[in-house]
């Protein structure tokens, strides 16, 4: 399908970067460290507890370091582990989070996907449910600052995805109507359906063949998205 964009807005966790490898990863060395082994039900309640907390700070329901305390007051007690002070949990965190950013990588399919949105001289913006400090480290950390256009995050913007203002703030700062400006993302709750609601052409990158697969703007690769584009 040719679409008619004027700029390409990309998420960053997911479809850049590889936060959940990076998760898996850091879990694999933290945990040994505090004395747990890691099975499959103690990361899967990890990605939970992320999703749900970290959707509240989205909300703006609670601040960014008391999501991480609750996941870890979700996700210890199953390992035999008491949650402890803030102060206490703060510190373990910041164990997870060394190795969360020695983790960090990008897709092998980014590269190749900028040199084509380069060669044709596509506008690029990155939109983030993120803090602005740790968003531009992980771009920094794997070579993408710089390289991928205005980054916002929803700290900056101070509203986050799935609000209409995010998608609109950024088409705004692009100079493009939200009709002409195409978000690419692996959250189809996030980057598409509510990217739609917004005004936006959404393409979905579902690295992982989750689905939905009915969804007609389906990619599984960003090497998909220049010829997808028709560019």
């Amino acid at each position: 399908m040719h679409l008619r964009t004027q700029a390409v807005v990309l998420d960053l966790d997911g479809t850049l970067l590889d936060h959940e490898g990076a998760a898996r990863a850091a879990l694999a060395a933290w945990l040994p460290g505090l004395g747990v082994e890691v099975t499959a039900g103690l990361v899967d309640a990890w990605f939970a507890a992320e999703e749900e907390h970290f959707s509240a700070w989205r909300a703006g329901e609670i601040d960014f370091a008391e999501q991480r305390r609750r996941r870890l007051r979700d996700v210890l007690p199953l390992a035999g582990l008491e949650g402890g002070s803030d102060d206490g949990l703060d510190q373990v965190f910041a164990g997870y989070v060394a190795h969360y950013e020695a983790s960090w990588t990008a897709f092998p399919d980014v590269e190749p996907m900028l040199a084509a949105l380069r060669a044709r001289n596509v506008p690029l913006a990155v939109l983030t449910n993120g803090t602005e400090d740790q968003q531009h480290a992980k771009l920094r950390a794997v070579g993408l600052d710089g390289r991928v256009g205005s980054v916002f995050t929803a700290e900056g913007l101070g509203v986050a995805k799935p609000a209409r203002a995010s998608y609109v703030q950024v088409c705004a700062a692009l100079g493009v109507v939200p009709e002409e400006a195409l978000h690419v993302g692996d959250r189809y709750d996030l980057d598409v359906v509510a990217a739609r609601a917004a005004g936006l052409q959404a393409v979905h990158l579902d690295r992982d063949g989750r689905g939905p697969f009915d969804e007609p703007e389906r990619i599984v690769s960003l090497a998909e998205l220049p010829g997808y584009l028709g560019w």
